[in-house]
């Protein structure tokens, strides 16, 4: 292990044992924002100091066993000792270069998903259905709440644009990977010949922003209309001005929202879509400067970046990012997407090894 590596340990042992000294401290919980804090960063460090103590007892076992080499009796026991210690080691070290690696801020957070049909006409609307359907059943299977933001219905089906809010503990580390151009290649329900088509979508996943500490925005950099909603709803929702439309006129970002029938309802969606976006330009930004000195699977922030195909009439889903191909297409559009978030999750870690290692 480098001695930097090395170096970093140590330091963090040390923060987690002083950590440990202040929360048993009588007036530990005096200040209770300090004292939350403590604990949650005492918890975070536990398991990484734990696998470092494993570490130097392995390290310490090898150093025994060199001193048993010199005794002929000993020897054939002591090398098995250094070798099965050696290889804890090796184990132990990949783990905790891992758990180094550094905390991407959003992880945890909730996200808005944003699927707007591309080319392919209906075909594409339909598609921007089925993914919708598919990362609803994700996020079922994770637990995480699905919330309807905004929606722009196809004539055939699907959408044109949908908007959701997905709400659960980790959201955005999952399916950040997700944003850039996916395409379809099957034969639409309209096709008489049998001929295979293929058509696109645009996924954007965005980690909703902290209104407050994330994103500004100036009310006299926003204007914000009013207008009568369209579409499905019954009577109500025509008589009144309830839908919402937002520009941020220094981005030009526009936001939308007609889904409620509630005015105030419908603005505070739009604002708070409208803070996610104005942060994912900003991280885009910064991902596009990553971008030009290294590899990124989120990529520059180049959304048209085609990222996957689902071809439906081989029953393949191919990550071009990855090369990674599997034959489960069935299982993936039900939302079985764990294979998938975890080989572009393991493939993200090895990217920022990489780096690390660039920097040592």
């Amino acid at each position: 292990m480098k001695p930097s590596m090395l170096s970093k340990l140590d330091q963090l042992a040390q923060r987690q044992q002083e950590l440990g000294q202040l929360l048993m401290q009588e007036n530990a919980t005096a200040n209770m924002d300090t004292y939350r804090k403590q604990t949650r960063e005492h918890a975070e460090l536990e398991p990484l100091v734990v696998l470092y103590d494993s570490y130097t007892q392995a390290s310490d076992d090898v150093d025994t066993a060199q001193q048993l080499l010199s005794d002929p009796e000993m020897k054939e026991f002591a090398l098995e000792e250094i070798a099965e210690a050696k290889a804890r080691m090796e184990a132990l070290e990949g783990e905790l270069q891992t758990m180094l690696l550094p905390k991407d801020p959003n992880d945890e957070r909730n996200i808005f998903l944003e699927i707007r049909a591309g080319t392919g006409g209906d075909e594409s609307a339909l598609f921007a259905g089925d993914l919708l359907r598919m990362y609803t059943r994700f996020a079922e299977r994770n637990r995480w709440q699905v919330e309807m933001v905004s929606a722009s219905d196809s004539d055939v089906g699907g959408y044109k644009e949908v908007i959701v809010r997905i709400a659960g503990f980790g959201a955005y580390s999952r399916l950040k990977f997700e944003s850039g151009g996916h395409r379809v290649q099957r034969v639409p329900a309209t096709e008489t010949q049998g001929r295979i088509h293929t058509s696109a979508c645009t996924v954007a996943v965005m980690p909703e922003a902290d209104e407050v500490e994330d994103v500004s925005i100036n009310p006299a950099d926003i204007r914000i209309d009013t207008y009568r909603a369209s579409g499905a709803g019954g009577q109500h929702i025509n008589k009144t001005d309830s839908a919402v439309r937002i520009t941020h006129l220094p981005t030009g970002i526009v936001v939308e929202c007609q889904d409620d029938r509630s005015q105030h309802k419908n603005k505070a969606s739009a604002l708070k879509v409208l803070a996610a976006r104005i942060k994912d330009v900003q991280l885009r930004e910064q991902q596009s400067k990553e971008a030009a000195t290294r590899k990124s699977l989120i990529g520059s922030g180049d959304r048209s970046e085609r990222i996957r195909t689902y071809n439906f009439p081989q029953g393949r889903m191919t990550d071009h990012r990855i090369n990674l191909t599997l034959y489960k297409l069935d299982f993936i559009m039900d939302g079985d997407l764990a294979d998938l978030t975890n080989a572009l999750i393991t493939e993200h870690q090895a990217e920022l090894l990489a780096a690390l290692g660039d920097e040592g």
